[in-house]
């Protein structure tokens, strides 16, 4: 089943406006904290890049007033974005008559995989707001697998994926996600000056 864009914004726009409890503030959330963030997260991380990071925040409007959880928040709905635009790709390949039996099976898992990932974000972004960062940073992680399962799918038999933008798109931005999860986490240290 596919997630009407249409309702992923109204649950969007619903979650972001809802309090983060009282270590969450919106209020001298200094202008630079995207890219403070972005920042912060490939230094930390080989596999993340500043520039998908840097570019793909700043792109939801609210991204700019928010606070580390509300950055949070925002790289989980572009990570479902993500998923939810690959799922309508992965249907219209799939009814492509120029694939072979092999594309066509991968593309198959694939599909199971973006669909599992749609959920597991929705999931994570409601086990997020309750406050429980660790199973959020563990289902998130398994949506990073997913994009990678997809991937090697193909890849694994040496065969060009169809889907190499849009796995490395997801696993980017769960991993984006993950590291400010990470930095929003209480008692985490961060060299970040405002959470």
């Amino acid at each position: 089943m596919m997630l009407q864009p249409s309702f992923l914004c109204f649950s969007f726009m619903f979650l972001i406006t809802l309090p983060l409890g009282k270590s969450s503030t919106t209020l001298n959330v200094p202008k630079d904290i995207i890219n403070q963030t972005c920042q912060k997260c490939a230094n930390q991380s080989i596999i993340l890049s500043y520039n998908l990071c840097s570019t793909s925040l700043p792109a939801v409007p609210v991204s700019h007033s928010a606070n580390l959880e509300g950055s949070a928040l925002v790289a989980m709905e572009l990570a479902l974005e993500n998923v939810t635009s690959t799922l309508a790709t992965i249907e219209k390949l799939l009814d492509s008559t120029s694939l072979d039996n092999f594309a066509l099976g991968c593309l198959a898992d694939c599909l199971e995989l973006y669909s599992d990932a749609a959920w597991t974000i929705v999931n994570s972004v409601g086990v997020f707001l309750s406050g429980n960062y660790d199973v959020t940073r563990i289902w998130m992680s398994s949506v990073m697998e997913a994009a990678s399962t997809c991937q090697q799918g193909f890849t694994g038999r040496g065969e060009a994926s169809p889907l190499t933008q849009e796995n490395y798109n997801l696993f980017q931005l769960c991993g984006i996600a993950l590291c400010i999860i990470h930095l929003a986490t209480p008692g985490v240290p961060s060299q970040l000056i405002h959470r």
